[in-house]
């Protein structure tokens, strides 16, 4: 069982009025307007490329914040974005309101924006699609998690791929898919700060990529590829062993996301920098 502390993860979440932006490209006030319909889908994704465009980001310093996870397994493990975890004191996944579980060990990737934690156990794993040279431009894609430290969801189509380089706290380059946001629930506003290490998931409900990145000024969503995802398990020799969410669609998304995150299928992952924490 998830065991509950009510000391500073706690702290951190009811102080938390300012969610970090750890990881950026840009951000801007207001979220882009919907781009017209495009026809569901088209050519297949063409593999990496050392001719696709790259985007630069630069890794800021370490700050307690939050992100989010999700789990893909059920022996305890569960997914995020690297610049959400390296380098905090201590981690955390928030599994109800003003309770959390302490993440035990975390596995950061080398190679991309990519981290495994393990808990106890995780009650809901994803299932996890690797098969990424299947993807065909303009197919669509519904990103859920914490953005701005809130439950909040975002609506997607595939417009290609680039490569993403890191600089500052850390160095990587990576592949990375890339979404032309089409929509948002709730009325959310402003950056998605907080959804980073949040489950991309396809129609059909498996995951499909991993949010790590936002240019809010281009509309555009940044996700590790699943190749990447498979590396990291392979390197890490973990089995990831989950089942497709339900069948998601543009009118029932917000819906489905919810039973997402109240079923701990995707949580919220809590970061203290060193030297943060309670006062004593």
């Amino acid at each position: 069982m998830f065991r509950l502390i009510p000391d500073w993860l706690l702290y951190i979440i009811v102080i938390a009025a300012v969610v970090f932006v750890l990881f950026r490209v840009d951000r801007r006030a207001d979220a882009p307007e919907a781009l017209p319909e495009m026809p569901e889908t088209g050519a297949f994704l063409p593999p990496p490329s050392a001719f696709d465009p790259e985007v630069l980001v630069e890794v800021g310093p370490v700050a307690s914040g939050m992100g989010s996870a999700f789990a893909i397994s059920s022996d305890g493990w569960w997914l995020t974005a690297r610049h959400v975890v390296d380098g905090c004191a201590r981690v955390g996944l928030v599994v109800s309101r003003g309770a959390a579980a302490p993440v035990q060990e975390v596995k950061r990737a080398l190679f991309a924006d990519l981290a495994l934690l393990r808990t106890d156990r995780a009650e809901t794993p994803l299932a996890i699609d690797t098969s990424e040279r299947e993807f065909q431009i303009g197919q669509r894609a519904f990103h859920v998690g914490f953005p701005q430290g809130r439950p909040g969801e975002v609506y997607s189509r595939l417009i290609g791929r680039e490569r993403l380089i890191a600089t500052g706290r850390y160095k990587v380059e990576e592949p990375v898919l890339v979404w032309a946001e089409l929509g948002r629930t709730g009325g959310m506003r402003g950056s998605l700060a907080g959804m980073s290490g949040g489950p991309a998931f396809s129609s059909n409900g498996q995951v499909i990529g991993v949010t790590i990145a936002e240019s809010g000024r281009r509309g555009r969503i940044y996700t590790a590829a699943p190749s990447s995802v498979l590396r990291l398990l392979r390197v890490e020799q973990i089995e990831a062993i989950g089942r497709p969410a339900p069948r998601l669609t543009a009118d029932n998304y917000g819906q489905e996301s919810d039973d997402l995150r109240r079923a701990l299928a995707v949580a919220q992952v809590v970061c203290v920098a060193p030297g943060d924490g309670p006062p004593t």
